[in-house]
């Protein structure tokens, strides 16, 4: 695999799991998206605030500025202050928008190049793997609270439980 196969394999796992998200958003009503069970566990919004406000300090200026910014207030990413459906998608999208604007014009030439997170130097390929475990990471508690909300009324993501020999069949296996 080349370095260039690999940031093209980054982008469609990013594209995957922002596609995860995308369809559990779909799913839940608003109630769903600002919910808590306990005062210690966060909701859907506030996990979506936290990963825009990282997703927006790792990739703004990506290759030239520690990827943990001074305007960055991390902890206030863990407070209710979403209100909407609307802010909540646009958040997301926002900082799945960044992320994509960055990784996009990555060329060989930039995988010799070290950027910082926290003044830590990282390569930019594991700079780019740190987000792959990040983002997913949030991306499953996302999902994890729609199957827990919804039930069996939860459409599966991927293949139903129980439902791997007609998955199977359907490729051929």
């Amino acid at each position: 695999m080349t370095i260039l196969d690999f940031i093209e394999s980054a982008r469609k796992e990013f594209a995957y799991y922002r596609g995860l998200g995308d369809r559990t958003f779909a799913q839940l009503p608003d109630s769903d998206l600002f919910r808590t069970d306990r005062p210690e566990t966060n909701s859907i919004a506030v996990i979506v605030n936290h990963l825009h406000g990282n997703m927006l300090s790792r990739w703004t200026d990506f290759l030239t500025t520690d990827g943990e910014k001074e305007w960055r207030t991390r902890d206030a990413e863990f407070e209710g202050t979403i209100a909407t459906r609307e802010e909540l998608l646009q958040r997301w999208n926002e900082g799945w928008d960044r992320l994509f604007q960055a990784l996009d014009p990555l060329t060989m030439a930039d995988m010799d190049r070290i950027v910082h997170i926290r003044t830590e130097p990282h390569s930019v390929a594991q700079a780019i793997a740190r987000q792959l475990a990040h983002v997913p990471y949030h991306v499953g508690q996302i999902v994890q609270l729609g199957k827990h909300y919804l039930g069996e009324d939860f459409k599966s993501l991927s293949i139903p439980k129980g439902g791997s020999k007609v998955f199977n069949a359907r490729k051929g296996m």
